[in-house]
């Protein structure tokens, strides 16, 4: 299914199961085939599944500009709005969370009950005079400039560690696979702005505007979102979040640990 946007872009969208509204953001690179392993579980307990291929992703539109937090938070709006959805849980990926909270900060809540935070690249990466343990700008330059010369290569090299595989988490080569395949799949263009958001992003002070449920789950050996940079941070800076973390978890959390998290969401959307 589609929808067009404010500014013309045509985005796709899953919309499964019927019941209480669950709306899913992605990871940056990644679609919404990546809740592969979240939406029939949720859809089997009752719940309705929405997932958003955020612009450049997935079968939507790949148009050169938008990849900023604010706009992508203004398409999960138009979303919401284009399906009039009520009481909706926000679940978050990685730079989903991110646009998830920025959502909120730019749209508020009047929508949405609760709010789930997996993985999330929130609220900042980057090191700043008040941020001084974040990652020094010149090793997110490397990083940058390393994915700019040799995109597939750098996904390669990614992988492993996407998913802690090293901790003995149980993922299959065909699996890495597939993710590093949905990835190249992405426009390449997006895939640079995307990265180039999160690592600009300082959402300290949206986090400041959240009164709503939370749920925060990350991985303590996430190498992509720093866990004492992002997870860690959330539950600092929003005491009433109800903070997860998983000692042998990287990014990849959502298959890697698809049953502790499954089951998480389940008593967040029950609680």
């Amino acid at each position: 299914m589609f929808f067009q946007t404010h500014d013309g872009t045509r985005l796709a969208y899953e919309d499964h199961g019927q019941g209480e509204v669950v709306v899913l953001a992605a990871s940056a690179m990644l679609s919404a085939d990546m809740w592969e392993y979240q939406i029939p579980f949720l859809v089997r307990n009752g719940y309705r599944c929405v997932a958003l291929d955020r612009r450049g992703h997935g079968r939507s539109d790949r148009p050169s500009g938008g990849y900023d937090l604010d706009t992508c938070a203004d398409d999960l709006a138009a979303l919401i709005e284009h399906l009039d959805l009520r009481d909706v849980t926000l679940a978050g990926h990685s730079m989903g969370g991110a646009e998830t909270v920025r959502y909120l900060a730019r749209h508020g809540a009047d929508r949405v009950r609760r709010a789930a935070l997996i993985s999330a690249t929130v609220p900042c990466l980057l090191r700043r005079d008040d941020n001084p343990q974040g990652l020094p700008p010149e090793a997110a330059e490397a990083s940058l400039a390393a994915l700019d010369d040799d995109r597939p290569g750098w996904l390669a090299r990614q992988a492993q560690a996407f998913f802690a595989t090293h901790l003995g988490n149980a993922v299959s080569p065909a699996m890495i696979e597939h993710t590093v395949r949905m990835c190249l799949a992405t426009s390449p263009w997006a895939v640079r702005e995307c990265q180039r958001s999160v690592l600009a992003a300082d959402l300290r002070p949206d986090l400041a505007t959240l009164a709503l449920p939370l749920l925060v789950v990350h991985g303590a050996a996430d190498m992509s979102a720093p866990v004492h940079l992002t997870g860690r941070r959330i539950a600092e800076l929003v005491p009433h979040a109800d903070y997860r973390e998983y000692p042998t978890a990287g990014h990849g959390l959502y298959y890697s640990h698809r049953a502790e998290l499954n089951a998480e969401l389940l008593a967040f959307l029950k609680g």
